[in-house]
């Protein structure tokens, strides 16, 4: 594609790119991260609770670690009906 053919791209006004900010979190001179209200909420994470800290080239990534009675029932619904392999059946 040539540049004269691609579209401007849209600017969004001050206002609504505000509000789709993602949360953040300031890391304290001991390291340590809050981490903000709505999502220790969306992912009921409590006081104490333990988290798999992963890096994924220049990003973190915080995984809450759950017990097998938490994941109960965490598959039901899923599509079995994938193909499998022939050397698989």
């Amino acid at each position: 594609m040539t540049p004269e053919l691609v579209e401007p791209i849209v600017d969004i006004r001050y206002r609504e790119r505000s509000e789709m900010r993602m949360p953040e979190a300031k890391i304290s001179p001991k390291y340590q991260v809050v981490i903000p209200k709505a999502i220790r909420e969306q992912l009921e994470l409590k006081p104490g609770q333990m988290v798999q800290v992963i890096a994924h080239g220049d990003r973190i990534e915080m995984v809450p670690v759950r017990s097998l009675s938490e994941m109960r029932g965490f598959l039901a619904g899923i599509d079995t009906t994938v193909e499998r392999e022939s050397d698989r059946e």
